[in-house]
């Protein structure tokens, strides 16, 4: 027998129609055994997901001394679910000391992890499978970092089992016993340790799109499903805001062969997108996707000889760090360079400052800032070995009228970014979308 691990989000585990869709799922196929679950989602346009609830009962009792009326919210949730399913679970019991913890507690976290922990105890009793509490099979280190080690001693022996399993997402503990959560889309993380942890031959994992696409589909009409991405692909893709996967979450199973296949709940019948250690057997075409975003500002510097000024280019990072700014691209020429930051770490005024500490750290011939920033990237392992792509990237932003500002390309040569002005960015992956696809 296989083994597989599932994982799904909040989309799927919204209401009482999606949860019966994951149930005939992992029932369809045996080899389904462990279960990684989200926190129910929104059910409908305005509604409100439960991790954001109990975020807001945790400011609540900041303010007010209690969480009453947001956890409410919570509870009447998660009690029309378990009323839908006619489940014999005591779900009240766990709501009420989920609601006095968050009372008493001091961390956000803990309360942000309970929806994925009670929507795993709804789920482990609709399948009759056994709920496995992450809190005691992800562990993080005393400086809050993930233990991918011991954790996976701790997976590998806690869940050796034939019966199924239901572990919740997106949260561990700490040496002492505390609730730690991962980022936003930490379950996507959750799965992937489990995966690796069981040795699982697939981790699948369940959302409400057909797989990743060659392009937004706000921007291009009816895009291409990706069929076969590499892991290196896929981060260069989420990067960039395709946001199907948690780009994180391929990290546990990057020293593995064990394949990520991204699937529809919505659509069980679509084979969806398999994320591989290595695809260079399966391409079929020159790229595999596009992806871009806005939001970022370019300092751009010129000085003569600046390739002769040993330390030129430590300085100037230095002031970067020392402002704790993170520089997302730095292409450079003999004479010149640029570093591109996130416009969100740049708060009201700080550019001057920079510029400044620039100023006086190397004395540049030329320094100014160019603001409102899109980068676009345009991946694919087939362009390695073709000639020509960047090219057709560039004559088709021409020929739509788009001043390319900045080109950067990745040593590894399986990307290219281009930064345009933050106005053209879906005309720009528009116009490379219809020259390439």
């Amino acid at each position: 027998m296989n083994i597989k691990v599932v994982k799904f989000g909040g989309t799927s585990m919204a209401n009482k129609d999606a949860i019966e869709r994951v149930k005939n799922i992992i029932n369809s196929d045996p080899d389904r055994r462990f279960v990684v679950v989200s926190a129910p989602g929104k059910r409908f346009k305005g509604d409100e997901k439960i991790t954001d609830l109990l975020l807001a009962s945790y400011e609540e009792k900041k303010s007010t001394g209690s969480c009453h009326i947001f956890f409410s919210k919570v509870r009447d949730r998660f009690i029309e679910i378990v009323n839908d399913f006619s489940l014999k679970l005591d779900i009240n019991k766990y709501l009420d000391e989920i609601e006095k913890n968050i009372d008493q507690s001091n961390s956000p976290d803990y309360a942000a992890s309970r929806g994925e922990y009670l929507s795993a105890l709804v789920m482990s009793e609709i399948l009759g499978f056994e709920f496995v509490d992450a809190a005691n099979i992800i562990k993080f280190n005393k400086k809050g970092s993930f233990d991918a080690s011991y954790t996976n001693d701790l997976v590998s022996s806690r869940l050796s089992m034939d019966k199924g399993a239901v572990i919740p997402g997106f949260y561990g503990t700490m040496p002492d016993g505390s609730i730690k959560t991962f980022t936003r889309g930490g379950s996507d993380f959750t799965g992937s340790i489990i995966a690796r942890g069981v040795q699982a031959d697939v981790y699948e994992n369940w959302t409400d799109v057909d797989g990743f696409m060659t392009a937004d589909p706000r921007i291009v009409d009816n895009p291409h499903i990706i069929d076969f991405l590499s892991y290196e692909e896929l981060r260069e893709l989420s990067y960039m805001g395709a946001s199907v996967l948690h780009p994180s979450s391929i990290f546990p199973l990057q020293s593995t062969s064990i394949p990520i296949n991204v699937r529809n709940t919505f659509n069980p019948s679509a084979v969806g997108t398999f994320i591989l250690k290595d695809t260079s057997d399966k391409k079929t075409s020159l790229i595999t996707g596009i992806a871009g975003r806005t939001g970022f500002t370019t300092f751009f510097i010129r000085k003569a000889l600046m390739n002769n000024e040993i330390g030129f280019c430590r300085k100037i990072l230095s002031i970067f760090e020392y402002y704790d700014i993170s520089i997302e691209h730095m292409p450079t020429g003999i004479d010149t360079m640029s570093l591109i930051v996130p416009n969100d770490h740049l708060t009201d005024g700080l550019e001057f400052e920079i510029i400044e500490k620039i100023r006086g750290e190397v004395n540049p011939d030329v320094i100014f800032v160019y603001k409102n920033i899109a980068l676009i990237a345009i991946v694919g392992h087939g362009m390695s070995n073709q000639t020509g792509t960047a090219a057709r990237v560039f004559t088709a932003l021409a020929a739509a009228n788009i001043n390319v500002k900045m080109i950067d390309q990745g040593s590894s040569e399986i990307n290219i970014i281009v930064g345009v002005n933050g106005e053209d960015l879906n005309r720009a992956i528009a116009a490379i979308y219809h020259e390439f696809f």
